[in-house]
């Protein structure tokens, strides 16, 4: 599944660059230039496999992270409802 695309919209700046890479993921930036704005288009879809691998090992953390809260019982009892 290749979900790369972009948008680009002239504005006073220069260029309001949005991009996706292959997986989906979302950035948005300014450019000065068109060149600009391509080049780093390019550049985005080029880290789509690092992208990938970073956010795969930050949900990996952050669900260790949780389940080790959960263990030691910070979600039991909490007023704010998100147990």
């Amino acid at each position: 599944m290749n979900k790369k695309n972009y948008i680009l919209t002239l504005n006073d700046y220069g260029f309001k660059v949005e991009a996706w890479d292959k997986y989906g993921k979302y950035i948005s930036v300014y450019t000065k230039t068109r060149q600009e704005a391509s080049d780093f288009i390019m550049s985005w879809w080029e880290k789509s496999e690092d992208n990938k691998e970073t956010d795969d090992l930050w949900r990996k953390a952050m669900t260790k992270i949780v389940e080790i809260d959960k263990e030691n019982g910070f979600y039991t009892g909490n007023r704010d409802g998100l147990d």
